[in-house]
């Protein structure tokens, strides 16, 4: 993998974990060679991510539209910010990006653009692999929402196996990695 596009909030949520997991997972990403291509803020644990990425020296691409340059403070400082005119041109261009997807903890957006992702590897626009880390447990409802689909028989059991799940960045990117070959 030479890139992972990560989705994650603009808000550092309410445990210091969150961020610090943006922080370890870039420690990660560096440490294999794996650049970085994201939603191009600098808040939350979208700029904690960022900011380590570039103090560790990895490489970093923002992906950020024209609405929330100013609502989401942009990351300017970053070598590679790419200014987009809507949020349908973000997903394409961070999914161009991509080798792999990870999404930290997040909201709506997080959401929205994770599964997104794994709508297009289950349709077969792109076979890349889709990872949730799962900090604190934050995701495991929603695994056990996934999990009962499965039971109820609206997703098949091959698609929910797009969905890695782990609670370690390295372990993590190593299963994403292996999940590709």
């Amino acid at each position: 993998m030479k890139r992972v596009t990560v989705f994650c909030g603009s808000n550092l949520g309410s445990r210091p974990e969150y961020a610090e997991a943006a922080r370890q997972l870039a420690a990660a990403m560096v440490s294999e060679g794996i650049g970085l291509a994201y939603g191009g803020s600098s808040v939350g644990t979208m700029g904690e991510l960022a900011r380590a990425m570039l103090q560790a020296g990895g490489e970093v691409i923002g992906v950020i539209p024209r609405l929330l340059v100013e609502r989401e403070v942009a990351f300017t400082g970053l070598p590679d910010l790419r200014i987009v005119d809507s949020m349908h041109e973000r997903k394409a261009q961070m999914a161009a990006l991509a080798d792999a997807f990870v999404a930290l903890p997040g909201g709506i957006g997080t959401m929205d653009e994770f599964f997104e992702m794994v709508s297009w590897t289950q349709l077969g626009l792109h076979q890349k692999p889709c990872g949730l880390l799962n900090v604190c447990g934050y995701y495991d409802r929603l695994i056990g929402f996934v999990d009962h689909a499965v039971d109820q028989g609206f997703i098949k059991q091959a698609h929910r196996s797009i969905m890695v799940v782990d609670e370690d960045p390295g372990s993590l990117l190593r299963r994403l990695q292996d999940h590709r070959e």
